[in-house]
């Protein structure tokens, strides 16, 4: 029983770290949004920080929380049919901080075809600005905080007409105790990152550096990695937490990691929550293989700037991005909801 477990959860760690996108940028500035005021031209350029949103004291009674002279938010009224035995699990990663709540800064929804023996997983930015049922206009990372998978399952019925059926959610805690106990991760970073940091390799200025290419990471190096936010933007937080999850499979695969079942269970078991059962899970495991074979029966999409566009909020000042439903569903929620 307990081999099966942890087989299957490897078979997620499968499915989200195959087939990284080659690309996450696009700098023409979308149609349709004249009115916005943006924060940057740059889409690659230094965001401001994004203030932390505590939600203890919320999560009982939460109320709305517009803004006066905001973006109208409508969600989407597209209809997407669901493909016969489509299983979709939504991928949380939580910031949790004591006495101040939390955040699910990484949102990703996997979609799994067993019939074709495929899948897709596509990534949210944790800041785009969306309706929260019974809420009000939020960003997507409160969701789960908020109301827990039953608000994140009916955020993304209400905006984007997509069903979360299962998720699974670690913390800071939990990711770090992974990527140790496998002696640290390879990762082959898509470019040169320089941002602040509080580790011991930080240079004279508090700097950590990655350049592009395969550098070794260890569970903290890998979280601020992750996370780093400073001299970056959300989309390219984006593309970094996916090449680490990939990294992560990689060596997990490399050190046979069914054979290491009795060490890893209690990890696994103490770092994951989810309401995926074996019996949900086992189902599932023939698409893994199939992708291992093949590792284009997985494709990876992404938001970009021209489908979520920056935006300052009038009252706070907070930084959001604003989704364009209708690209949205056009360039990536039509392809990926597609066996």
């Amino acid at each position: 029983m307990r081999k099966k477990i942890i087989f299957s959860l490897l078979i997620i760690a499968l499915l989200v770290g195959c087939n990284l996108p080659a690309q996450f940028y696009n700098t023409q500035s979308p149609s349709g949004f004249s009115n916005i005021k943006w924060i940057k031209s740059d889409p690659k350029a230094a965001p401001t920080a994004t203030p932390f949103l505590p939600v203890m004291e919320n999560i009982a009674t939460p109320g709305p929380t517009q803004e006066a002279n905001q973006p109208e938010i409508v969600p989407t009224e597209i209809k997407s049919q669901r493909p016969d035995g489509q299983v979709n699990i939504l991928i949380l990663g939580s910031d949790y901080r004591p006495e101040s709540g939390y955040r699910t800064d990484v949102f990703m929804l996997l979609s799994i075809y067993p019939n074709e023996g495929t899948a897709s997983i596509l990534s949210f930015p944790r800041d785009l600005y969306v309706y929260l049922p019974g809420i009000g206009n939020q960003r997507i990372n409160v969701a789960q905080p908020f109301g827990g998978f039953a608000l994140s399952k009916a955020t993304l019925e209400e905006n984007f007409n997509v069903t979360a059926d299962y998720y699974i959610m670690t913390n800071f805690q939990g990711f770090m105790g992974i990527v140790n106990s496998l002696g640290g991760i390879t990762v082959n970073a898509g470019g040169y990152l320089s941002d602040k940091c509080d580790l011991p390799q930080a240079d004279a200025e508090k700097n950590c550096t990655v350049f592009g290419g395969p550098t070794y990471m260890n569970g903290e190096t890998a979280l601020w990695y992750v996370r780093s936010r400073y001299s970056t933007s959300d989309f390219d937080r984006l593309r970094r937490a996916q090449e680490v999850v990939f990294a992560i499979f990689e060596k997990l695969m490399s050190l046979d990691a069914i054979s290491r079942v009795p060490d890893l269970y209690n990890m696994y078991l103490s770092s994951v929550e989810t309401n995926l059962s074996l019996s949900d899970i086992l189902p599932l495991v023939p698409v893994a293989s199939k992708i291992l074979a093949d590792p284009s029966r997985l494709r990876r999409y992404a938001l970009s700037v021209d489908q979520a566009v920056p935006y300052v909020l009038p009252e706070s000042g907070a930084n959001v991005l604003i989704p364009n439903y209708e690209l949205i569903h056009q360039t990536i929620i039509d392809s990926a909801y597609t066996p």
